[in-house]
């Protein structure tokens, strides 16, 4: 169900982006091949070597936003450019796009064919009395499908963070495994599992007290109650993939699966070392001082948790029904 929720969600971001790029298309919302009459303020005169112009581009707000539409700029336009004449005649300019730059030229330029960076064409030039300005007529380079641009961007660079957070939690899978693999074969997990047999009893009563899926339960909320974050997410998938063995109806969770996922995300923690790490990085003068608020919260939500789904695994409605095996 969620994959369809998920790729719903695509298709309507996409279908959005498309219908606003049409709608840009229609109105030339960046005036696509329009000429812009602009004031070329020159801070430095070719050389010999060089046919090029290094300045500045004038505009008044009121200007700008005529040609580009209301709020196209929110101050006077003055764009660093520099403009150049190649071995055939033909002159651009190019146009470095940063903070001081106005607001509808920094939306172009993140789309542009070099980022951060608009280039046009001079359509005409001419020099005005004063001889470091001239009157120069630019045509900005197109730009087309922003929002489809952006989507699609946005799509490929959470892919690679996806990726990049599989390949980095490979180790740490790796590492508390192998913890776990030795703890179980010295005999800890099973003295562990012994001692909380009471408690488990009652929260689990459909896992069997010497099943691995305790012991993994077990590790994954003493990690959650240091803060280990990292260390408990290797000990959850184990859990369930241990609890999913004693599934008779694989797909539909267990009221086992329920309990476990309730008391995870309820978060119970003791020690919330990743929050106190972080408030320290950030130059926090008390970065422990969130310990006993996390407790109080962390305990509520774990208890509403907990209650929520044995009062939920009473009701017909919820209660999970065993497919018969027909053998």
């Amino acid at each position: 169900m969620l994959n369809y929720i998920w790729i719903s969600l695509i298709l309507l971001g996409v279908l959005i982006a498309a219908g606003s790029d049409i709608a840009d298309e229609a109105g030339n919302t960046y005036r696509n091949g329009m000429p812009l009459d602009v004031r070329f303020d020159v801070a430095k005169h070719p050389s010999p070597l060089r046919s090029t112009w290094e300045g500045t581009i004038q505009l008044s707000a009121g200007e700008f936003n005529t040609f580009y539409g209301p709020g196209a700029a929110d101050s006077a336009v003055r764009q660093p450019a520099i403009i150049s004449v190649d071995a055939s005649g033909r002159s651009t300019v190019s146009m470095p796009i940063g903070e001081s730059s106005p607001l509808r030229w920094r939306e172009m330029a993140r789309h542009a064919a070099e980022k951060d960076r608009l280039t046009a064409s001079v359509a005409s030039m001419k020099l005005t009395g004063d001889e470091n300005a001239a009157s120069v007529r630019i045509v900005v380079e197109p730009v087309r499908f922003v929002k489809l641009k952006a989507v699609t961007a946005a799509a490929l660079d959470y892919a690679a963070t996806a990726v990049n957070i599989s390949i980095g939690l490979i180790g740490v899978m790796a590492l508390w495994l192998g913890v776990m693999k030795v703890a179980e074969e010295a005999g800890l997990l099973r003295v562990i599992t012994r001692f909380l047999a009471p408690l488990t009893r009652r929260l689990f009563p459909d896992v069997p007290q010497d099943h691995p899926a305790l012991a993994a339960m077990i590790m994954n909320i003493a990690a959650n109650m240091l803060g280990l974050n990292n260390a408990a997410t290797p000990m959850g998938l184990k859990a369930m993939e241990e609890l999913n063995r004693l599934n008779p109806r694989v797909g539909t969770a267990t009221n086992a699966m329920v309990t476990f996922l309730a008391i995870n995300t309820g978060g119970l923690v003791l020690i919330p070392a990743t929050a106190i790490a972080v408030r320290a990085a950030a130059g926090s003068a008390n970065p422990g001082i969130i310990i006993g608020t996390s407790i109080i919260g962390s305990g509520c939500a774990t208890i509403a948790g907990i209650a929520a789904s044995r009062i939920l695994q009473r009701l017909r409605r919820y209660r999970r029904q065993e497919e018969p095996d027909n053998g």
